[in-house]
């Protein structure tokens, strides 16, 4: 019951930082210690449960679906989603240099766990990391191209899939996704006002995304650890630029609801940032927050590394039925 109360908060921290535009659940399910299970754990909804129901019904099939885990994790976001990520929301928009500073401070410590993580670096790793880089400064450009496609229900099932898979990779904000995409609003009313229409379709996007990309970064995981981490490091360092606090919005579109999409900013020091807009930089209560946010990471990755080893995990599924 402990392990099981552990990772509902877990969960919750997940869907918090999921809420925000810039900050990805990934990155909290990696450090603190839940993320090669959770890829694990999706990768076992499938197929493959038939045969575990046929052989254990309902007992057998709970241990292959690390059900124990997979549970309380759900209730976390879900949670977190109606509850939590609403006074998230409301920092964003209140205290937005102080909430960046958090966060940018939790995803800088982040890399510093990641990259901690590969014990055995080599030269051929420089690609994926370059790869993830790219990829995370590439993908926000992208986004806006599902609009084009016209149909209302598709691009929310697209919006799922993609916001989902983002949720799976540290560093790659499935919000900011959305956000970009023009729909971040609509998602986030749909939630709070409880449109199952919207929720639904959106779902179901969320659902085949799952499902599709847990075996692709299962499959890199078993097969290519040491290239894998650096892929998700690179994916964390490019999102840190999202997150820098003093920033200006220097071009950007609107969507066909009238949201602001951003597309490109201009980073500047505090001095710059208060000049332009003649107000404060807050640059103490930043740099305290940003503190903050290293500290918490390298206090969850401290407890988290005391129960596992990178490189050896297996889910509680896979190894009960192996035993």
């Amino acid at each position: 019951m402990k392990r099981q109360i552990g990772v509902f908060f877990k969960g919750a921290g997940m869907g918090a930082a999921d809420a925000v535009p810039g900050v990805s659940g990934g990155t909290i399910a990696f450090v603190t210690g839940i993320y090669e299970e959770l890829i694990h754990t999706i990768r076992q909804f499938g197929p493959s449960a038939l045969g575990a129901w046929r052989r254990g019904r309902w007992p057998g099939l709970a241990v292959h679906l690390n059900l124990s885990f997979a549970l309380p994790l759900l209730l976390g976001i879900a949670a977190s989603l109606f509850s939590v990520a609403h006074l998230a929301l409301w920092l964003m928009e209140a205290y937005p240099l102080l909430l960046d500073g958090f966060f940018f401070g939790l995803v800088a410590a982040s890399a510093l766990v990641v990259g901690g993580a590969q014990r055995d670096w080599k030269w051929i790793y420089l690609l994926p990391l370059l790869i993830g880089l790219m990829l995370a400064r590439v993908l926000p450009s992208l986004m806006p191209l599902i609009l084009v496609i016209g149909n209302d229900a598709l691009v929310l099932v697209l919006a799922g899939a993609v916001a989902i898979s983002a949720l799976l990779l540290p560093g790659v904000s499935g919000s900011f996704l959305l956000l970009t995409m023009g729909l971040y609003g609509t998602i986030m009313d749909a939630i709070r006002g409880l449109d199952w229409g919207v929720m639904g379709l959106f779902g179901l996007g969320c659902l085949i995304g799952l499902m599709l990309f847990s075996r692709l970064l299962a499959l890199l995981l078993n097969r290519y650890h040491g290239g894998t981490l650096q892929l998700l490091l690179g994916f964390i360092l490019g999102s840190l630029p999202v997150l820098w606090p003093w920033r200006e919005l220097v071009r950007y579109q609107l969507g066909s609801d009238g949201q602001l999409i951003p597309l490109t900013f201009r980073y500047l020091s505090p001095d710059d940032y208060a000049v332009l807009t003649g107000t404060s930089a807050q640059v103490p209560a930043v740099i305290a927050l940003m503190a903050g946010g290293i500290g918490l990471v390298l206090l969850l990755n401290r407890k988290a590394s005391a129960g596992r080893r990178f490189g050896s995990h297996k889910p509680a599924a896979e190894v009960t039925e192996k035993e």
